[in-house]
């Protein structure tokens, strides 16, 4: 077996690794970042939303 292969096989995996975790920090960041705007804009729009229950049957 050749170990400057398989030297090189390992680091690309690494690397194809460290971008996959980073690119889903990076989605996860902007949709909790949506979702935070999303909120506000409905709290603003609507003070009550969300404080009340209907219970009318």
């Amino acid at each position: 077996m050749d170990i400057a292969a398989l030297s090189i096989g390992m680091n690309q995996a690494s690397l194809s690794q460290n971008v996959s975790i980073a690119l889903v920090k990076k989605v996860m960041t902007t949709a909790e970042q949506n979702s935070d705007g999303l909120i506000k804009m409905l709290e603003a729009s609507h003070p009550t939303l969300g404080k009340t229950i209907d219970l009318k049957a």
